[in-house]
């Protein structure tokens, strides 16, 4: 598929209830590289496989969640097109100005009818993934501290009105539906998997009947390896784990979830699955979300805190 419209995810901005401890968390035991602070008193950090200037941003406040996320586009020509649509399917826009964000140019902000606040943009600074443009090395020994993911891969929201919010992604911004989850009486989807991509998801939408909610922000890991070194590495400084070591059978994906200090849940993640735009979406049952292995293919179990704990 020509990626040609909506990119990929960008970046989030997190909100953390000690600014010193949420930094110490990402940078120091996540491994993210810290790349700048405004005068806003906002901290932004980047995987080390990344080339824009950052995909995390971290916020002080008096409770946790987030603040708004953003997708990347092609080019400025893409972002007004994507806003004329968005405003003739009837969604309201504002552009924020350039500049609001370190390094980061315009970006088109929306409100979705789960509550979340999104923003596309199409400018953003590179920085570069301290491999080298010519003859590159596959990876900088420089940047692999602490758990070290690639990028910034997804989220999981949970708001209401999932079926609006797939049409709109579908029917204006050009995702697929790669896989979804059928609520307990068949009728209607509970969870939704999103792609922009090939992936098996770019963003992934929960029914819940609290708006702009959310799940976990998820790190992509380098290999199955990789998400059991990130498990030590969260003993080590006592990270506290929700679910995992395990596999999902939704996504086919492996997994740890775990909760930064502030109790936001982010994911480390190694994907296993390649969703064309042109294959039907997988479609799980509730039962199958739980004995089915949907969730933990491994115990073949729902857990209760997958349902019920957010930010």
């Amino acid at each position: 598929m020509a990626m040609t419209g909506v990119l990929r995810p960008g970046h989030a901005q997190l909100r953390v209830l000690d600014l010193d401890e949420g930094v110490r968390h990402y940078r120091d035991v996540m491994g993210l590289e810290e790349t700048g602070r405004d005068d806003q008193g906002r901290v932004y950090l980047k995987c080390r496989d990344e080339f824009d200037h950052s995909s995390v941003i971290l916020r002080q406040a008096d409770h946790a969640g987030l603040d708004f996320f953003g997708f990347k586009v092609l080019d400025a020509a893409t972002l007004d097109k994507l806003e004329a649509d968005l405003n003739a399917y009837g969604v309201q826009t504002e552009r924020v100005p350039a500049g609001d964000l370190l390094a980061t140019g315009e970006r088109v902000r929306f409100t979705l009818p789960s509550g979340h606040v999104m923003e596309l943009y199409a400018d953003k600074k590179s920085i570069g993934n301290s491999c080298g443009d010519v003859n590159p090395t596959p990876w900088a020994p420089d940047t692999r501290n602490g758990i070290a993911p690639i990028r910034f891969d997804h989220l999981l929201l949970y708001g209401p009105n999932v079926s609006a919010v797939q049409k709109l992604f579908t029917e204006v911004l050009g995702f697929t539906v790669a896989e979804r989850v059928l609520n307990p009486e068949g009728t209607e989807n509970l969870i939704v998997f999103l792609a922009c991509s090939i992936k098996s998801h770019d963003i992934a939408f929960a029914e819940y009947p609290e708006p702009g909610k959310l799940h976990h922000l998820s790190f992509l890991m380098d290999s199955w390896e990789d998400v059991l070194r990130a498990g030590d590495i969260m003993n080590f400084y006592k990270v506290p784990v929700d679910i995992g070591p395990t596999r999902h059978g939704v996504t086919r994906g492996k997994t740890i979830y775990a909760w930064d200090p502030s109790g936001n849940r982010f994911e480390t993640f190694r994907e296993d699955r390649q969703a064309y735009p042109d294959q039907e979406p997988l479609t799980w049952t509730f039962d199958g979300l739980g004995e089915g292995g949907g969730l933990d293919y491994v115990q073949r179990k729902l857990h209760d805190t997958f349902l019920t704990v957010v930010t």
